[in-house]
């Protein structure tokens, strides 16, 4: 089913950028830190290594006005621009949900994010990829991707991350090749997922309800 979320106004979306920056002192985003790969200066979605957490410039938006969580997927998003570069990817656990965030240079790409099941294997060589969990999203992004212009990696940071959370346990890229990247998402168990797009930086949030 195609379900298109609408970008979020420029208002709430600096509200929601302040609850996915790190400075958010509120009980909701400050429970564990994130993690930010490379790490930055910045923080991320809590607290993250190297960083420190100031005051807020805005109030944060509360999580039940993010949106509701929908066990109906395939999520499919439009495309705001023909090709994403991926800068950075970040995760951290929430009292209620564990969220992802890709973070691109451009805008953010056509994306799909459903349910699979394994084996996976590699988009370009077709070798397994092992990805933990009991229940499986995968996310695709069609020009999405680390490879630029300039045949160099837009993202060097690490494709395979095992977060460990009540709900994700883990993350792997299964395959960036001809513009198209695949991501695997191993759940916990079976879960509804809330899918936001931000600008300022453009970035895709994808938030996994915990069991």
């Amino acid at each position: 089913m195609r379900r298109i979320h609408r970008i979020l106004t420029p208002l709430v979306a600096a509200i929601v950028l302040a609850a996915c920056t790190g400075t958010d002192p509120s009980p909701s985003d400050s429970q564990a830190p994130a993690v930010s790969t490379p790490p930055t200066a910045e923080a991320s979605l809590g607290a993250s290594a190297g960083a420190s957490a100031g005051a807020a410039s805005l109030e944060p938006i509360p999580s039940d006005e993010l949106g509701e969580f929908s066990c109906d997927l395939p999520v499919v998003e439009d495309p705001t621009v023909a090709i994403a570069n991926i800068t950075d990817l970040r995760y951290a656990t929430h009292p209620d949900y564990d969220r992802v965030v890709f973070e691109f240079e451009q805008g953010t790409p056509e994306l799909t994010l459903d349910r699979a099941t394994p084996p996976f294997t590699h988009d370009a060589s077709g070798e397994p990829v092992p990805v933990d969990g009991d229940s499986f999203l995968r996310l695709t992004m069609r020009g999405g991707t680390r490879q630029t212009d300039e045949n160099t990696s837009s993202f060097d940071g690490p494709t395979d991350f095992d977060p460990d959370l009540p709900a994700l346990i883990d993350l792997v890229q299964g395959g960036d090749f001809e513009r198209q990247s695949t991501w695997y998402l191993g759940l916990a168990s079976e879960a509804c997922v809330r899918v936001l797009l931000l600008d300022g930086p453009p970035r895709l949030v994808i938030d996994v309800e915990h069991p």
